[in-house]
């Protein structure tokens, strides 16, 4: 019989921790930095609204209604079709997120236990603290055996969650570390205000510039909103299929996207008024610099350095973790359903490959490294690859099929448990499916390569 989540709070526990990842902390602050503070967030939050949540309450619906893994889901719901191939398309794309995304994972990890050592925070290379942090993420990324240890560290953990099952492992898990991770986001933000001249970073952020509100700054909030919720990565649909009959997909998609939501509003509260407070307003806010260079600065000029970074290096680590188990769940989802495996088998089988993946993307980062396609790093390649086309194109034929493909009655009853909840917005959320989302799809991705 097809394991199912055992209560309301484990199904949105575990969908909130899909959904929320580095990506709230890796682009969102630097998306506000660059594009109009308030502004991008409010075109942000129209975005996840007007977009997000249809898409992912159709990934929701075709998922529990499949019952099946991202390829079996397509199978079952239209049979000698080759629709089948955008849940292969997804299921191939959360893998090759998952092999770097381990890397990202073993470097949180790492940090939170330099943090810890307060080795983060020692002179380095004949340098202060505050001047040697560029030189200190160079030599934890770059180096030859930490990377691969914590790395391997954070696989590890996956495959002990994992092999619990979904009830035992997913849920379990979830229930634990999501609370966990709210309320220290929570301190976060209370520490954070609390710091002299906060008030100006919050002025930032929450105040609107329009001017630069531009048709690709609403291309980047979409692309933003999509990321962020883990849509077309095969994650909601495999999800979706562990949802009991009596789950309320409407309510269940407002609630994941509006938590996702609240997690990208305290980082910023968390972020702005700490980096105004302490005069590092003209530091990068994004990606690998924003959490290995500028964010140690904040903490190596507060009291209780090394108490402060390790919490936080730890908030992105559980992050981190509730990420990469829903990742590799696509996978192991296939594998069971396709294949016929047991839960272990099907666990070492897409688990112990990582090891390998993951270690050659880790490796690749090496500034002597010749593990490179097209230029560009193992690690950068599969990125681009996953993220910038494989994750647009199976969002869009996602969208065409829910919107075109599959029965307008599926997706009603799906909307409203066979008529049992009202279906005021089902039309609307129809119409989005398919006259709004394909278009928007389409801009991101043109947008990506011009």
């Amino acid at each position: 019989m097809k394991a199912k989540f055992s209560s309301k709070i484990g199904i949105v526990a575990a969908t909130v921790g899909s959904a929320v990842g580095l990506g709230n902390v890796w682009r969102f602050p630097a998306e506000v930095q660059e594009n109009g503070g308030a502004a991008f967030l409010l075109v942000y939050i129209a975005c996840v609204f007007l977009l997000g949540i249809p898409v992912m309450l159709s990934e929701f619906s075709l998922g529990r209604e499949g019952g099946a893994d991202a390829v079996g889901t397509f199978r079952k719901l239209s049979p000698g079709r080759p629709w089948w191939l955008t849940g292969l398309l997804g299921v191939l794309a959360s893998y090759m997120i998952l092999c770097f995304y381990m890397v990202v994972a073993g470097w949180t990890f790492e940090y939170m236990i330099q943090s810890v050592t307060g080795n983060l925070y020692a002179p380095v290379d004949g340098m202060d603290a505050a001047g040697g942090f560029t030189t200190r993420m160079q030599q934890y990324i770059e180096g030859d055996i930490a990377p691969l240890i914590y790395t391997f560290i954070m696989i590890a953990l996956n495959l002990a969650i994992l092999l619990g099952g979904v009830q035992k492992g997913i849920e379990r898990i979830s229930n634990v570390l999501m609370p966990i991770l709210f309320l220290l986001l929570v301190i976060f933000c209370c520490v954070s205000l609390s710091l002299p001249g906060a008030s100006g970073g919050l002025k930032y952020f929450f105040s609107p510039d329009f001017s630069k509100i531009t048709p690709t700054v609403i291309i980047n909030a979409l692309g933003q909103a999509f990321f962020s919720l883990s849509l077309g990565m095969g994650v909601l649909i495999t999800y979706a299929s562990y949802f009991p009959s009596s789950a309320k997909l409407t309510k269940t998609a407002f609630t994941v996207s509006v938590l996702d939501l609240l997690v990208a509003l305290m980082m910023g509260i968390i972020i702005f008024p700490a980096v105004v407070s302490f005069g590092l307003e003209g530091e990068s806010l994004r990606g690998l610099t924003l959490v290995f260079v500028t964010l140690p600065e904040v903490f190596n000029r507060m009291e209780l350095t090394e108490l402060w970074s390790a919490l936080f290096f730890f908030t992105l680590s559980v992050a981190a973790i509730t990420s990469t188990i829903s990742i590799a769940e696509v996978s192991v989802a296939f594998f069971q359903d396709r294949f016929k495996m047991s839960r272990v088998k099907a666990c070492l089988s897409v688990l112990l490959p990582t090891v390998l993946f993951s270690t050659m993307c880790s490796m690749s980062l090496s500034s002597d490294s010749s593990l490179t396609i097209g230029g560009k790093t193992l690690f950068d390649f599969l990125d681009m690859v996953a993220t910038n086309i494989m994750l647009p194109v199976g969002s869009l034929l996602m969208c065409i099929y829910a919107g075109w493909v599959a029965p307008r009655s599926l997706m009603i009853r799906q909307f409203t448990n066979d008529g049992t909840l009202r279906g005021h917005l089902s039309g609307f959320i129809m119409f989005c499916i398919k006259y709004v989302a394909p278009p928007a799809i389409i801009a991101i991705f043109v947008t990506t390569f011009l």
